[in-house]
C-alpha cells in the first residue's frame, strides 16, 4: 500500500503518519500547504486532487473541517480515487454518525460501493480536545473552564494515539477490516470529571460550567466558530446529555491487541508532548 494521508498534518493525520512511516509504510501526507515534503490537496480545489492521488493505492480520509454536509464536497475526489485505482479507504467519521445520516453518515455508505477495501472509524470525542489546538482544550486552559450542555451526560473520551493505532491497522493490516468500529476509551466520565482530572493534569482548577443547547450555540459562535457548526456542536451535546455517548467498545483493544490510554494517561502523555 501507498498511502495517502489526508488531514496530515492534523489531530489524527499527523499521528497516522507517525505510526506508518515508523512501520516502515510507504506514504504521502496531504495538507493545503505543500511545505516540508507535504502533497499539496485541497478538498475544495479540484485541481490539486489528481496529483496527490498520482500512486496511491490507500485513502486516509480526513473530513474538511467545520464543514457542516461534507458528501457533497467529498464525493467527487472519492470517485476519482476510484477511477485512479485506489483499492482501500479508510474514513475518520465519528460515533454519533450512523451509517447512511446526512453528511458522514452518507460518505461512510458509499465507501464499500467504490473501493473493494475500507474501513470507517467512529472515535467518540476526543481526550485531545482539552490538551490540543482545539477551541475547548485552549479555553480551558487559558479560562480554566469547560463549558457544555452535557449535564451529567457521560462520554468515554479516546485518545488520539489510540484512534491513530486503529487507523493504521485498518490501512495497512493484510486482511482488509470492511467494517465500522466505534472507538472509545475505557470508562465513560462526565464533563465534572473531565474538568476535575484536566485540573489535576494541569496543577491548577478548572471547572466545568454547565449551559443550555442554545447559550452553547451562542457561545461557540462569539468565540468564532461558523453558526451552523455551533449549533451542530450544540444538539451534540444535547445527545450526550440524554445518553448517546454512554457506552463502550473493545474496538482498540480488538485492532491494536492494548487497552485504550485512560483520560489521565491521555492528558500526562499530551501535556508531556513537546
Amino acid at each position: 500500500m501507498s498511502v495517502l494521508v489526508t488531514g496530515g498534518t492534523g489531530t489524527t493525520g499527523s499521528r497516522v503518519a507517525r505510526k506508518l512511516a515508523e512501520r516502515g509504510h510507504a506514504h504521502r501526507v496531504a495538507s493545503r500547504r505543500a511545505v516540508g515534503g507535504r502533497v499539496p490537496f485541497d478538498w475544495y480545489d479540484s485541481s490539486t486532487h489528481a496529483g496527490a492521488l498520482a500512486g496511491a493505492t490507500a485513502l486516509y480520509l480526513v473530513a474538511p473541517v467545520g464543514e457542516p454536509d461534507p458528501e457533497p464536497v467529498m464525493a467527487p475526489f472519492l470517485e476519482r480515487a476510484a477511477e485512479a485505482g485506489v483499492r482501500r479507504a479508510v474514513l475518520l467519521s465519528g460515533a454519533p454518525i450512523d451509517p447512511g445520516t446526512p453528511g458522514l453518515g452518507r460518505v461512510h455508505t458509499r465507501l464499500g460501493g467504490l473501493f473493494t477495501e475500507w474501513a470507517v472509524l467512529r472515535p467518540t470525542w476526543f481526550a485531545d480536545n482539552f490538551t490540543g489546538g482545539h477551541l475547548q482544550g485552549r479555553l480551558a486552559r487559558e479560562r480554566g473552564e469547560i463549558v457544555s450542555a452535557t449535564g451529567t451526560g457521560r462520554v468515554p473520551f479516546v485518545a488520539a494515539e489510540d484512534i491513530a493505532e486503529v487507523a493504521a491497522a485498518a490501512l495497512t493490516d493484510p486482511v482488509p477490516h470492511g467494517t465500522d468500529h466505534v472507538i472509545t476509551g475505557p470508562e465513560a466520565v462526565s464533563y465534572d470529571d473531565v474538568a476535575e482530572v484536566l485540573g489535576r493534569a494541569l496543577g491548577r482548577p478548572v471547572r466545568h460550567r454547565p449551559l443550555s443547547a442554545d447559550e452553547l450555540a451562542e457561545h461557540w459562535t462569539r468565540e468564532g466558530m461558523a453558526p451552523e457548526f455551533a449549533r451542530l456542536l450544540a444538539d451534540m451535546d444535547t445527545a450526550i446529555a440524554a445518553g448517546a455517548e454512554d457506552r463502550t467498545t473493545t474496538a482498540v483493544l480488538d485492532t491494536t491487541g492494548r487497552p485504550p490510554r485512560t483520560l489521565e494517561e491521555a492528558f500526562a502523555e499530551a501535556l508531556a508532548a513537546p
